[in-house]
């Protein structure tokens, strides 16, 4: 049965209603995240002429995003009443990531999205941010024009891709080895090992060795916060890529549960490798490490981001059999528009 709104966009007496928009408090999350589920369910049967059971695939975005973030995470309220509208936002250090953002269908068309978006731009202004960043659906006239007024530029597609990975003869999920300690890749001289694993004490120097790659893809950018609530809130972890001493890369990535890995998959929210070592059979191999890592964790695909001006990645997924699942277009404004370098091998997603 389909899920209804209800339409109140005037009071008792015929009188607009007042919207506010403020920063979600706790008791906010289970209707924020009903509201999300709701627009994106609604926008997506428009488009495909169905309703889906689970609008994400069962993957889930508020309440760690709050929990990282609360001073980015904001919802549109109707008279102090009733949430209609919410807006996701996370600083990455010097790059600002917009969205989801999500209005109730039937309070659409009523300034309520302009508003949610100028309140994470107050954020931004907070955190500094010298770029700002967000995807939106390339076929959607109104999410395009939103972004756009307040200036966003569109500057190119982002996909979502996956591949399937074998099961291991339908064996019960087990928990790979590690995740206590690092396990050698297959066939290669690099070694994989989680965040998880180490010691409290190393964990700090680890983050500041992945800003240093970090940063000479993007200055500023920073994924620390990501890294932290992964680990702090177990929603999956950041499995790095060494030779001897040497870090050539990591990846962030969520399990099925609460967290933003649709069901039966592993995702990959952010890789990248140190450009020192930004050799596309590194990265053949630390998608080897991933596929492993999902077999042994029994889940049946892994899920990656790329943006297609990073050419060598989409490039290496191509050829290592991944497929695209959603297309969307990258929006972005800001001092460093143009700071992408095709030969980088970055996956990232913005959504």
């Amino acid at each position: 049965m389909r899920a209804t709104v209800d339409r109140t966009g005037t009071d008792s007496h015929g009188r607009a209603a007042k919207i506010q928009v403020r920063r979600i408090k706790k008791g906010d999350l289970a209707k924020a995240r009903e509201v999300l589920e709701l627009a994106f369910s609604d926008w997506y049967e428009r488009q495909m002429g169905s309703r889906p059971r689970q609008v994400f695939g069962g993957a889930q975005y508020v309440h760690h995003r709050w929990l990282m973030e609360p001073w980015g995470c904001f919802v549109a309220e109707e008279d102090g009443t009733k949430i209609v509208g919410t807006a996701l936002a996370a600083a990455w250090g010097g790059i600002g990531i917009a969205g989801p953002v999500a209005v109730l269908t039937n309070y659409q068309n009523q300034g309520i999205g302009q508003q949610l978006l100028r309140a994470m731009d107050e954020f931004f202004e907070e955190n500094k941010t010298a770029l700002q960043g967000a995807v939106t659906y390339p076929t959607s006239p109104k999410h395009l024009y939103l972004y756009h007024q307040l200036g966003y530029h569109a500057k190119g597609l982002a996909l979502v891709m996956s591949r399937p990975v074998d099961r291991r003869n339908g064996a019960a999920p087990v928990m790979p080895a590690a995740a206590a300690a690092a396990v050698k890749v297959k066939g290669t001289p690099f070694t994989a090992r989680r965040f998880s694993s180490l010691e409290e004490a190393k964990k700090k120097a680890t983050i500041a060795r992945i800003h240093r790659i970090t940063n000479a893809v993007c200055r500023g950018l920073d994924l620390g916060k990501e890294i932290e609530i992964v680990d702090g809130l177990a929603l999956g972890d950041t499995l790095l890529l060494e030779r001897g001493r040497d870090l050539l890369g990591f990846a962030i990535y969520h399990a099925p549960g609460v967290s933003e890995a649709p069901v039966g998959s592993l995702y990959v929210k952010f890789l990248a490798l140190d450009s020192a070592h930004k050799r596309t059979e590194h990265l053949e191999q630390f998608l080897v490490a991933l596929e492993e890592l999902a077999s042994d964790l029994g889940l049946a695909r892994v899920l990656v981001p790329v943006y297609l001006r990073y050419h060598a990645a989409y490039s290496t997924l191509v050829r290592c059999g991944y497929q695209v699942d959603i297309t969307m277009v990258r929006m972005q404004r800001g001092k460093q528009e143009d700071y992408e370098d095709p030969t980088h091998l970055v996956l990232d997603d913005w959504r």
